[in-house]
């Protein structure tokens, strides 16, 4: 039984091995919550603190949390860049991110964290009607949720996957949608189009559009690592491998189109934006079977089952049975799902490919004939 590094060494490598990752990530949540409740104590001091609202807990851990998640991602990113480069081949689970890709990725787990505190804080609030909490109270549970958020968002930082990234994906594409929907000045959106979310002047138009740009700088980051571990030892696989990663990419840019032109000022734009996205995936969904012919065939099902659902969609928005505000939300539903399981299936095509040819099998025994001996 291997006894545990001491914490020198893990100060010296603070990101070496999952030993020295979690203890980098539990001391990065205790100074979090040492120095949220210091500030949280300053804050809440002499009087009851709401729950949600103006000055409450909610709002302090959302803001708070926000910050701490930024902090804490990019420490992460840092000290995992610097144990790429003292050491490349550490085995790494990605390649160190592009600037861009570290930006949307921090920005991310912010919003997660602020929407996500904010949504919580109202649940409890609506449990304890009227309820005030202690100041010291106060401070101590905002600092352990800051720990939490810190300690969560340095491990999400150091152990990046191309899977970790697909979560991510998908809990902030929720989590912005959830609360542009909530929080929009029109309720009667809905009987429009999704892109009503994003075509007016208050906050959910502005986290709308946010969210729609930083998913397509994250579709594309997870564009790159998704094919990275594909075949290209040949002209044909290398051929396709750029194929598959310029449709991936093409999707996340038109995506990030969809929301830096919203469709009040830009309708043409938007609209062929949205459209092409759906192109695009439907073409590369239609010759993935081609491009990667040992793609696990479930797979391949599945993604001709989600074009053939589109399609019938697009029948029903036709005949006027469904609005488009749904339509866009299943279609939307089915396309970043895909995405998210293809990410699970290319390792499969990475370790579904032969590396030699098949035993040949035995065919019947030969018979001979019994010579004569003397």
């Amino acid at each position: 039984m291997s006894r545990p590094s001491p914490i020198a060494r893990i100060l010296r490598d603070p990101v070496a091995s999952t030993e020295s990752r979690e203890s980098s990530a539990l001391l990065t949540g205790a100074g979090t919550f040492v120095l949220g409740t210091l500030v949280g104590l300053v804050v809440f001091w002499g009087h009851g603190v709401p729950i949600s609202g103006r000055g409450s807990i909610g709002n302090f851990v959302a803001i708070g949390g926000a910050l701490a998640a930024i902090a804490a991602f990019l420490l992460g990113c840092v000290l995992r860049r610097a144990q790429q480069r003292s050491d490349p081949s550490g085995g790494a689970s990605l390649p160190r991110p592009h600037w861009f890709d570290v930006a949307a990725l921090t920005l991310a787990h912010a919003a997660i964290a602020m929407l996500g505190w904010i949504g919580l804080a109202s649940v409890v609030s609506k449990s304890f009607v009227g309820a005030t909490v202690y100041s010291t109270s106060a401070a101590l549970l905002a600092g352990v949720a800051l720990a939490v958020t810190a300690y969560l968002a340095f491990l999400s930082a150091v152990n990046l996957t191309p899977m970790l990234l697909s979560l991510v994906l998908a809990l902030f594409l929720t989590v912005g949608a959830l609360t542009s929907m909530l929080s929009a000045s029109d309720p009667s959106w809905w009987k429009e189009n999704l892109s009503a979310l994003g075509i007016s002047d208050d906050l959910s138009a502005m986290a709308f559009n946010l969210t729609l740009v930083i998913a397509g700088v994250m579709v594309t980051t997870i564009a790159h690592y998704a094919t990275l571990s594909l075949p290209c030892s040949t002209r044909p696989e290398a051929r396709s491998k750029r194929l598959v990663r310029l449709a991936l990419v093409l999707i996340g840019v038109l995506l990030g189109c969809v929301g830096a032109f919203p469709a009040d000022e830009f309708l043409g734009v938007h609209n062929t934006s949205a459209t092409g996205m759906v192109i695009v995936y439907i073409a590369l969904v239609v010759s993935l079977r081609r491009l990667l012919p040992s793609a696990p065939r479930i797979f391949v099902l599945l993604g001709y089952v989600y074009v053939g659902v589109i399609v019938l969609l697009a029948v029903f928005l036709v005949t006027g049975y469904y609005n488009l505000t749904a339509v866009e939300l299943v279609a939307a539903v089915l396309i970043f799902s895909w995405i998210i399981v293809f990410l699970r299936n290319t390792e499969a095509v990475t370790t579904s490919r032969p590396e030699s040819a098949p035993p040949r099998r035995p065919g019947p025994p030969t018979r001979t004939r019994p010579t004569a001996t003397s």
